[in-house]
């Protein structure tokens, strides 16, 4: 499993504000992401930088991402010779949309890697699909070979998508069907993690809104979504997770199973259900998973 996984909540936190960085690591977010593009003024994208690179060394052993400008701005190359420190585990770039935009950024990282005597690779890369280019490249974004295996795995980002369509963000998603369908299957398809959907921007404070939009994207296969408010992070750390039934029924599953092979049969029932080689490796994936966040439960208390 990548170092970075599982990620049910990440949280952005805007680069130039220190005291909500520190907040940020220390709440239930999964991951944290800090902000250079959208959440800075211009002028204080140098000052962002710094408290970036300072902030990634601070809180070296969470899981901190840093989403830099996008490839056709003037800011990407100063965000990346700056912020590529040791402890830096992931970058995210927005609006990339084409295959060749992985090379680019892989090109960047690996020059600000060597000049820092940072080991080759070690940062990471997702990209944010937010455009009808990038949904229609998504297969090949995902899969292109790069010097350097960066890609942990894409976010989808439904507000820039829907801009670029000239549609509108609703309640039902049923304008963001299409995009997340398209961007999950690619990320199997190229054997990637699975992806981290967009935030749930139309309201922050309704959390019943937010769980089912969660639960959509969970059942199209994602494996968490990005948050803009603490306030998200319980709703999406729960409905990522296996609930207890899953976890319960998931035992069931294995143990059964264990037990038939050991009297020479390869399929059988549990709780009525029919249960083969696929149900069995789903569960044992769940067992794993729901033992992942235990562990970081722990940690978090700890």
């Amino acid at each position: 499993m990548n170092a970075l996984e599982p990620v049910r909540s990440v949280l952005f936190v805007p680069g130039n504000r220190p005291d909500r960085i520190d907040k940020a690591v220390q709440s239930q977010a999964d991951a944290v992401i800090i902000d250079l593009e959208d959440a800075v003024p211009l002028k204080l994208k140098d000052e962002a930088r710094e408290i970036a690179k300072n902030k990634i060394s601070e809180h070296r052993d969470k899981k901190i991402i840093v989403r830099v400008n996008a490839l056709d701005t003037e800011y990407i190359m100063k965000d990346i010779q700056e912020i590529v420190v040791q402890y830096l585990s992931c970058i995210m770039v927005p609006k990339l949309q084409r295959p060749e935009d992985m090379h680019t950024v892989d090109a960047y990282l690996s020059q600000s890697e060597k000049i820092k005597n940072i080991e080759q690779g070690s940062i990471q890369i997702i990209p944010l699909i937010e455009t009808a280019l990038a949904v229609q490249n998504i297969y090949r974004i995902a899969a292109e070979p790069l010097p350097n295996p960066r890609l942990f795995t894409v976010a989808f980002g439904a507000a820039d998508y829907t801009l670029d369509l000239g549609t509108e963000m609703s309640y039902s998603a049923e304008e963001q069907l299409y995009p997340r369908s398209r961007i999950a299957v690619a990320c199997c398809a190229a054997k990637i993690s699975p992806p981290i959907d967009s935030p749930f921007m139309l309201d922050i404070q309704n959390l019943e809104a937010l769980e089912a939009d969660a639960r959509r994207s969970r059942q199209l296969g994602y494996q968490g979504k990005l948050c803009i408010h603490p306030k998200q992070l319980d709703v999406c750390n729960k409905v990522f997770a296996p609930s207890e039934d899953e976890i319960l029924f998931a035992q069931k599953v294995v143990d059964a199973f264990h037990e038939a092979e050991e009297k020479g049969h390869a399929a059988i029932q549990v709780d009525g259900k029919f249960i083969d080689p696929p149900i069995v490796h789903r569960a044992k994936k769940t067992l794993h998973l729901a033992d992942n966040f235990s562990q970081s439960s722990k940690a978090k208390e700890g």
